[in-house]
């Protein structure tokens, strides 16, 4: 079976995260979950860091992946 990973982006390179989905969710799906996963996390915690958004995202299946930015390919 292939992981489906998926790449949360951010404007700052150190915010970058990527994260495995769950296996029964398809990728609008994820893409769904996760928006909203990461908006209500946002919401009910005053000065929202990664560990609240890990937590909320990991507690619904989703699973952080360790990753690095690699090189341009312009």
């Amino acid at each position: 079976m292939n992981d489906k990973l998926m790449v949360l982006p951010s404007s700052k390179f150190e915010r970058i995260r990527l994260v495995r989905i769950p296996y029964d969710l398809d990728k609008n799906e994820a893409y769904r979950f996760a928006t909203g996963i990461i908006a209500q996390a946002e919401e009910c915690t005053e000065n929202c860091r990664w560990e609240d958004i890990s937590e909320a995202l990991e507690s619904r299946g989703f699973e952080p992946v360790d990753a690095i930015i690699g090189p341009a390919l312009d």
